[in-house]
């Protein structure tokens, strides 16, 4: 039988933090484990491999329903992953549209440095770009 684990030995191993852990548990995505006649939590073996997989789907973007939702996937390994890859390809558009807006904000962001000539605060280019954005809004429209 495998060894378990207490939750600080699971948080030291997953790099999670104890908080985190028992939040899991109490929103569902990590089971309940079983606990000693003390009430001390024992984790085995797949509280690890889930733990490790909810990390890496918030680490790569996934929302917490999302993670939910690619967890009861697993649960049949035998179906179709169809709907994994429509969840991992709307999460790329997602960081495609984020991508895009970042890339404006640093385009933005150059563009009001280069324009800095110095000098006053009053005659400061950086003041009047804030005070007069150009920057694109989500939808790509100007913001002002």
């Amino acid at each position: 039988m495998p060894r378990t684990l207490t939750i600080g030995e699971l948080s030291k191993k997953t790099q999670c933090k104890v908080p985190t852990i028992r939040y899991f548990e109490d929103i569902g995505l990590l089971p309940p484990p079983s606990r000693t006649s003390g009430n001390q939590r024992r984790y085995e073996p797949e509280h690890v491999r889930r733990l490790v997989f909810i990390q890496h789907c918030r680490e790569l973007g996934f929302q917490q329903n999302t993670v939910r939702d690619l967890l009861s996937l697993i649960e049949d390994p035998s179906q179709n992953c169809e709907a994994v890859t429509s969840i991992a390809r709307a999460r790329l558009e997602d960081v495609n549209r984020r991508i895009t807006r970042l890339s404006a904000l640093k385009d933005e962001l150059e563009r009001m440095i280069e324009d800095c000539q110095g000098g006053e605060i009053a005659d400061c280019q950086i003041i009047g770009s804030l005070d007069s954005p150009t920057i694109k809004n989500s939808r790509g429209t100007d913001q002002n």
